[in-house]
């Protein structure tokens, strides 16, 4: 929905993707919890950001017509499962708190939200129906972005959604699940979310899942007031 920064991976809005700089694995899962190598960083100052990429922890506190995307996670997405805790109140906010990334190519961004403000994500888009993970189901749906800000510049791409029914602040999401449902969807409709199970797949025969992008756990805001302490691992 909004185009996003790191430190160490993408230039401003509307700018160029830039590649990471590139961390020994042993080195950054001895370090980080879950092996985090990604901050997240659109407009964080509008949100009194602040991180420790090595505890895997951020805040944000943010007050009127906000726009911003912050939070940790990896240079490169998989079909990891990822365990967060903490608060998260935004009550009269347009904000999500949401697993959040990209694919290369179909360039896709996605979201699995596990908790919102006053605005649900799905209100308006087409709906592909729902699923079932993690002890609560999840409406899906999607949207086309038309000529706006991506991790390529301005481009035209689908966006994916999977709205949790049942609130939390605290738990595992198991990105997989999301992903392998819209296997079962139409293919026209799911496209490029079956190519990127595929990947999936591939990953867990030991080949690479290049199709990804950064993904990361997130909170993400428009409007209202509201606060975020996020652990995630």
């Amino acid at each position: 929905m909004k185009f996003t920064t790191a430190a160490a991976g993408l230039l401003a809005a509307a700018g160029a993707l830039a590649a990471p700089v590139a961390q020994p694995e042993a080195e950054i899962e001895t370090r980080n919890p879950g092996g985090i190598n990604y901050v997240q960083n659109y407009n964080g100052n509008v949100a009194q950001f602040k991180y420790s990429e090595s505890a895997g922890t951020f805040s944000a506190k943010w007050s009127g017509n906000t726009d911003f995307v912050v939070g940790l996670g990896w240079s490169t997405g998989s079909a990891r499962a990822i365990t967060y805790s903490g608060s998260y109140s935004a009550a009269g906010s347009g904000s999500y708190l949401s697993v959040y990334g990209w694919l290369n190519s179909p360039q896709t961004e996605y979201y699995i939200t596990e908790n919102y403000g006053s605005y649900n994500p799905c209100s308006g888009a087409t709906s592909l129906g729902s699923v079932t993970s993690d002890g609560s189901s999840y409406q899906v749906c999607t949207d086309t972005r038309t000529n706006q800000p991506s991790i390529t510049g301005t481009s035209t791409f689908k966006q994916f959604f999977s709205v949790r029914a049942s609130k939390r602040t605290s738990g595992t999401v198991t990105t997989g699940n999301h992903f392998k449902y819209c296997e079962y969807r139409e293919a026209r409709v799911t496209l490029i979310w079956m190519d990127s199970d595929k990947h999936f797949a591939g990953a867990t025969k030991g080949f690479g899942n290049s199709n990804f992008n950064f993904q990361v756990f997130a909170a993400e805001a428009f409007s209202g007031s509201g606060s975020a302490s996020i652990t995630v691992s």
